[in-house]
């Protein structure tokens, strides 16, 4: 293991001291660094909360900011952060409308977010839950239910938390929500494998000339290994399976997210997002918004994953606003 760091039990916390540090827009929860926050909450709002494991950055905290989520609780290296700190974070999130709850579908978050929920049922504040299950390579068509959320939870951030901004009420952003994640798939495909500190050596092994299709952000078994193929061909692949669950018709609009898994550098996003674009094309789509780089990432896993979200008139809108956190900034379109 060749990393920068002091010692491997402190990565998590040391990381989030210096991200305190660099952005004063965040803080934390009764000086607990993993209840992470907004500083600037906005009264009478619907509050969306997430959480997750560490090693993913930007997701899951990374998108806490204006008109995206307002608070995160944070695990250790692909662990799940504690109901306690949770109910802590959604407690601060609260500001009289009731808290979405919106996180990947893994078992221990479900486990620690459920409970949360009924913590903070005690102090009567209302909450509702949906499920990032994006990810089309983790089940079967009829049992999306099962599938792992991975990059494409970053629309269902933008939709519900503009769904918030717009001062909707909880049973409206959670509609959009569920919207968005309906709209949603995501494939990825990984290269290497990546090393939690605390651990010090890969989690699973990839030959040097092979990749796997479907491989999960914690090193979840993807679909198929086989070998190293060419730009193109890897994202035809990757593609069909989405084509296969999504009726696009001419004329229809898309937002695509180009998303690296940590060790895959933009160049090679951009050579990928040639063919995705060529694809859509073919079949008369409009990709309306591109984001490209890092917004999901499995530490230094090289890698990347394609989510696209199918647009309608009332999702648009809301991918389309400006938002500010302290990852990611965009200007609206």
């Amino acid at each position: 293991m060749k990393k920068f760091l002091n010692v491997p039990e402190a990565f998590v916390d040391e990381m989030l001291e210096g991200i305190y540090r660099a952005h004063p827009q965040v803080t934390c929860v009764n000086d607990d660094l993993r209840c992470y926050v907004t500083a600037n909450s906005v009264p009478g709002k619907v509050g969306i909360v997430t959480g997750g494991g560490s090693g993913h950055l930007p997701t899951f905290l990374g998108f806490v900011g204006r008109n995206m989520i307002d608070g995160c609780g944070v695990g250790g290296v692909f662990q799940s952060p504690s109901a306690d700190q949770l109910a802590e974070v959604t407690r601060y999130a609260d500001q009289g409308a009731g808290v979405l709850f919106l996180y990947g579908n893994y078992t221990g978050d479900i486990m620690n977010f459920d409970m949360a929920g009924e913590l903070v049922e005690l102090d009567n504040i209302e909450t509702a839950t949906v499920l990032g299950n994006d990810d089309v390579a983790s089940s079967v068509v009829g049992e999306e239910h099962k599938r792992r959320g991975v990059a494409g939870i970053f629309f269902l951030y933008k939709a519900a938390g503009g769904a918030a901004a717009n001062m909707l009420p909880l049973a409206e952003v959670t509609r959009i929500a569920e919207k968005a994640q309906a709209r949603t798939r995501t494939m990825g495909v990984a290269l290497s494998a990546c090393i939690v500190p605390e651990v010090g050596r890969p989690g699973f092994e990839i030959g040097e000339g092979e990749m796997e299709i479907g491989m999960g952000i914690h090193g979840e078994p993807g679909i198929s290994r086989k070998p190293l193929a060419t730009a193109d061909a890897v994202v035809d692949e990757m593609m069909e399976r989405i084509f296969a669950e999504t009726d696009y018709r001419k004329g229809d609009e898309v937002a695509i997210l180009m998303n690296g898994l940590g060790g895959t550098p933009k160049e090679e996003l951009y050579i990928l997002f040639r063919r995705v674009g060529q694809l859509m094309d073919a079949r008369g789509v409009k990709i309306r918004h591109v984001w490209l780089g890092e917004f999901a990432t499995a530490m230094e896993m090289a890698g990347f994953s394609i989510s696209v979200l199918h647009l309608d008139e009332e999702l648009e809108p809301l991918i389309a606003m400006p938002v500010e956190t302290p990852f990611f900034q965009y200007f609206g379109a």
